[in-house]
This record gives C-alpha cells, sequence and structure tokens, in this order.
C-alpha cells in the first residue's frame, strides 16, 4: 500500500528519504505534543487563551527559523494561501481541544482528540485504494488496541463529559485537515516557513475566540505558557512538519498513538497515577505496532 504513497519532495529539500532520523522526528514530535494537555491544564488562563500564547510566544524563533532558512526569498503566493488556510484549521482545531481539555477528563480528551490518528490512516486507504495488509494491517490492528487499553482504565463515558468529548472529536478533525494541507504545502515550502506561516495565521483567531468566549488572556505565571509554546509549537509542530513529506499518511496517523502512551506515562510521574500491567501492556503494543509500520522500509521503497 505503501509503495504508492510516495513523500512529496520539497523544492527546499534535499532528496528526502524516510530513514532512521526521520521517523525519530516523527515520534519525539508527538512526544512533546503529549505534554501539552497538562500545561494547559497548569496555564492560569482560559484554554483558549494558553493556545493563543502557545503560538504567539513561539512566533519569533519560527520566524527567526523561516527567515535563515528562506533566505530573504518570498515563498509562491499559491504556497502561502494553503499554509494560511492550514492555519485557520489549526487554529480551530486548538480552539476545539482546549476548551475540550476543561470539560472532559485528561483520558477522554486524549483519546478523542487522537482520532486523527484513525481519520489519516483512511485518508491513506482513500488514496490508495487499496486496504493494509500483512503487517500494516497487524500494525494498526496492535495500535489502536494498545491505545485502548492505555485509555480504557481511566476513560469514562458520562453525559457530564459529553460536550468535552465532542469537542475533542472536533479538534482531531480539523487536526486531520491541517496535516493534509501541511503535508501538500511542504512540497513547495521548507518546514519553518510552512510552520511559521501558518501559526502567524492561528494565532488572531485563537485572540478573537479567546475574546469572545471572556477568558482570562493575561497570565500571571508565564512558565507554563511558555513551557507549552517551547515543547508543543516549536519542538513538537516543528519536528512533525519537517517530518511531513517523508511519511505516508498511515505512518503519520500511527505515529500519533504515541501520545497516550506518553500521557499516561507523564500523569504516573507528575501526578502519582497508577500505571497497572493492563497499562504497560497496552503501552507495548503501540511500541510494538511502530516497530512492525518500519518493517517495509528495509526492503522496497520508505514508506
Amino acid at each position: 500500500m505503501t509503495a504508492k504513497i510516495e513523500g512529496i519532495v520539497g523544492a527546499n529539500d534535499a532528496p528526502l528519504r524516510a530513514g532512521r532520523w526521520g521517523f525519530a522526528a516523527l515520534l519525539f514530535g508527538n512526544i512533546a505534543l503529549s505534554l501539552g494537555a497538562m500545561l494547559v491544564r497548569l496555564a492560569d488562563t482560559g484554554p483558549v487563551a494558553s493556545a493563543f500564547w502557545r503560538l504567539l510566544l513561539a512566533l519569533p524563533l519560527l520566524a527567526l527559523f523561516a527567515w535563515r532558512e528562506a533566505g530573504g526569498r518570498v515563498p509562491p503566493r499559491g504556497a502561502v494561501i494553503v499554509a494560511a488556510g492550514a492555519g485557520v484549521f489549526f487554529a480551530l482545531d486548538l480552539a476545539a481541544w482546549h476548551v475540550g481539555i476543561v470539560q472532559t477528563k485528561v483520558a477522554n480528551a486524549t483519546l478523542f482528540g487522537n482520532s486523527a490518528s484513525l481519520f489519516l490512516i483512511l485518508w491513506s486507504i482513500f488514496l490508495t485504494r487499496t486496504l493494509p495488509r500483512g503487517w500494516q494491517a497487524l500494525a494498526i490492528l496492535l495500535a489502536f488496541a494498545g491505545s485502548a487499553l492505555l485509555m480504557g482504565q481511566s476513560y469514562e463515558l458520562s453525559p457530564d463529559y459529553l460536550v468535552g468529548d465532542l469537542l475533542s472529536l472536533l479538534a482531531g478533525v480539523l487536526y486531520t485537515v491541517y496535516v493534509i494541507l501541511m503535508q501538500r504545502v511542504r512540497g513547495t515550502l521548507a518546514p519553518w516557513t510552512a510552520l511559521g506561516i501558518s501559526s502567524f495565521f492561528s494565532a488572531p483567531i485563537l485572540l478573537g475566540v479567546a475574546l469572545a468566549l471572556g477568558e482570562s488572556v493575561m497570565p500571571h505565571d508565564w512558565t507554563p505558557l511558555i513551557l507549552l509554546a517551547l515543547t508543543s509549537q516549536v519542538i513538537g509542530q516543528g519536528l512533525i512538519i519537517w517530518s511531513l513529506p517523508r511519511f505516508s499518511p498511515l505512518v503519520l496517523g500511527l505515529t500519533l498513538l504515541v501520545q497516550p502512551a506518553v500521557a499516561a506515562l507523564a500523569g504516573w510521574w507528575a501526578f502519582g497515577e497508577t500505571l497497572g500491567p493492563i497499562d504497560l501492556f497496552g503501552g507495548m503494543m503501540v511500541g510494538a505496532a511502530l516497530v512492525l509500520i518500519r518493517l517495509p522500509s528495509r526492503t522496497a521503497r520508505p514508506i
């Protein structure tokens, strides 16, 4: 299947190979993003306002990196429009998910927020008109079963959490569109330029939503917001956007499931939440899925 989905080679990149460095970047990007829910909870602003600061505080670094990689060249207008459109979807994704985080359990928000993994796999099937087979099918089953085990003990279906659950699910849909658009625009724009443009157009939308909701915008403690900007936007999104042309939507979707595993570990480390045998087994299943999905790259074309 994945032999049919070749990476989009960016004009500003060297010939792309989905080697171990690309996959490591994709994994570490998702690990950095998995810390976001905890930092949003720690921020003393409103949830959407914290998303606004995540982008605004990251913009100077993104602009510097973009200027250095572009060498002062103006990006093509068409690519800017696509990146701006991606930024609109990303702003709506963050707004929905950040509000969802505070209206449901973290486990619920993590589970539904990562529904983008399923949507990206479905998008991959749609593109190739081919169902996953062999190692890829086994990897998908292991990844989703492992995530279900990880979230199953802390997930709770309740009318009290319905709004938060639906917002988190909506965030997953919006993030899927964002990833698809950014993967397309990376065929023309270098990573920091693409991320900088999308972030620039996302920030004012988030500020407008935060003000419309009557949220507290100005923080008293900047530490969680600075950490959120660095870990989620600069490191997390930076590594993922750099990796996008190197992998198919199927691989991108599966690696999103690293986030529930890391969120469970973060809960154990930061809040003393217990990790039982089922949690550990679920994490091992997700890890095994990531190993299996890389097996085809050892023989033929990189996935």
